[in-house]
């Protein structure tokens, strides 16, 4: 049972659980046909497994679709711009990136999909129980579903912070009624299911059948993630403490740092001992343009966004990488941060250098600095030669959480001092070539930046110490008000869901 492989064919749209999207009448209209009914559906341990991998499926939201939290998150951040074609490309990202978001602009499936994610999981849980199979089975699933769920809410606190808080399956006729919990709640909603998951998970899995699913140390990652956001730091130390083992060496669950930084981004590197928590993608789905929007297409689209339009190479020691779209260019501040840093050459495509040399070419997009994000940089080797189309069916995976992250998040939650904090920090900077530098707060946070640079983080870790209004305060950040997201109009039409502060 590999979900790398069953993903693309079990969960197109809601194909076993129905979606919560949306309380507008024009989606409560919509009648279901040609799908199972959750009621009968859930009749043996085959489709119970195929309702797992449909909750599995929308951990997608990282860097599958358009509309993904790296492309959106990194757009915010003060490391990368919106960028693409022009001002209007990707309203939703060009409007983060400059601070001018609002109910309408917001995109909507940064709700929806997690709250999607969300309902399979509370349809699942509620089935379980009554479905015919081995009863560790159903613990396993059962812990992680819950672990699902977890991690789909604490994207969506940390996002929109006031947000509705579901555990069990809504009546469509009380969904008008739903309303906001206070953050706290959500928070201990989303430990008590982490606590309650990681009995149940395995210590280590079979990369070989079983690669993708959550594990203890996922779930105990995670659960270290959302004390530190909570400032619960001894707590969240105690979880990174159990993931991460001795600094350097490999931990009780097989994870260690890669020794080369840049094979941490080989697109056939899938589920290294690095990886801890990781989105799969895949080239087999086939996907097409009629997939596009739809949560069916089960590439990674962020590799197509992020490479330079129109790229052609003009001497064989250039690049051999396909042409993309140019969103996320990379800024001048993080660049010069980078340049002598041993990470740079795996981090940075400096486009700019690459065409004043005569090397190649590429026409310049939105924002345009002409740096642009390797790490996810689109290949010529890795175009699909199957059927769909190939800037849709990209095959790289993405890591939600990898062993440096967790390192570095332990090393904050000690408060940046002491020896297991300079053991942590200097693990991290060793595996690169890197002499070590006496521990701080300050440095956990600088080397955070660089390590992880492109991968989704920084814009959060900028909210969480409190430095993005400062930070950022030359993008139009509002202290106060741009710590969270507006509520997308779509969610607030005919509900009792109250806007955001701050937003209209």
């Amino acid at each position: 049972m590999k979900l790398k492989k069953y993903k693309y064919l079990v969960v197109a749209g809601a194909l076993i659980t129905g979606t919560f999207l949306s309380c507008s009448n024009d989606y409560l209209d919509v009648e279901a046909k040609g799908q199972f009914l959750s009621s009968t559906y859930y009749a043996n341990q085959s489709q119970a497994f195929s309702g797992l991998v449909a909750v599995y499926d929308v951990m997608r939201k990282n860097s599958g679709g358009f509309d993904n939290m790296l492309a959106m998150m990194n757009s915010g951040s003060d490391d990368h711009y919106a960028g693409g074609g022009n001002a209007s490309d990707g309203q939703g990202l060009q409007d983060f990136s400059g601070y001018k978001m609002n109910s309408i602009s917001m995109p909507n499936s940064y709700w929806s999909d997690h709250y999607q994610g969300i309902f399979r999981a509370n349809i699942l849980l509620l089935k379980l129980p009554d479905v015919p199979m081995d009863a560790s089975l159903i613990s396993r699933y059962t812990a992680e579903t819950k672990a699902l769920r977890a991690n789909y809410y604490f994207n969506l606190v940390r996002m929109f912070k006031n947000i509705p808080l579901l555990t069990a399956p809504v009546d469509p006729s009380e969904m008008y009624s739903v309303t906001q919990a206070n953050p706290e709640d959500v928070y201990a909603q989303i430990e008590k299911d982490l606590l309650e998951a990681i009995p149940a998970l395995p210590g280590t899995i079979d990369k070989a059948t079983e690669a993708g699913r959550f594990t203890k140390g996922a779930a105990q990652a995670l659960l270290g993630k959302v004390y530190l956001y909570e400032g619960k730091n001894a707590l969240a130390a105690a979880q990174f403490a159990q993931v991460n083992g001795t600094p350097g060496a490999t931990s009780q669950y097989g994870y260690s740092l890669l020794a080369n930084f840049g094979e941490l981004w080989g697109v056939s590197n899938k589920f290294n001992s690095e990886s801890i928590l990781e989105v799969a993608h895949t080239n087999q789905s086939l996907a097409g343009w009629g997939n596009w929007g739809s949560g069916t297409d089960e590439g990674n689209s962020y590799n197509v966004m992020v490479g330079p339009r129109t790229y052609s190479r003009n001497n064989p020691s250039a690049p051999d990488i396909a042409a993309g779209w140019s969103f996320n260019p990379i800024t001048q501040d993080l660049y010069d941060l980078l340049k002598t840093d041993p990470r740079f050459n795996a981090t940075v495509l400096d486009m700019k250098a690459l065409k004043a040399a005569g090397d190649a070419d590429y026409i310049p997009g939105n924002q345009d600095t002409g740096y642009f994000l390797r790490k996810f940089m689109p290949t010529n080797a890795d175009v699909t030669t199957l059927a769909g189309d190939a800037v849709l069916n990209y095959r790289q995976n993405s890591y939600v959480i990898r062993l440096a992250d967790t390192y570095l998040m332990e090393a904050e939650a000690l408060g940046g001092t002491g020896a297991r904090a300079q053991a942590l920090l200097d693990a991290v900077r060793a595996r690169v070539g890197l002499a070590s530098v006496p521990v701080s707060l300050n440095a956990v946070m600088a080397e955070r930046r660089l390590e992880l640079a492109g991968e989704g983080h920084r814009w959060f870790d900028l909210v969480r110490t409190g430095k993005a209004a400062t930070v950022l305060a030359s993008r139009g950040f509002v202290a106060g008000k741009n710590e969270i997201f507006p509520i997308p109009y779509k969610e607030l039409e005919n509900t009792k869901i109250i806007q955001n502060p701050n937003y209209n």
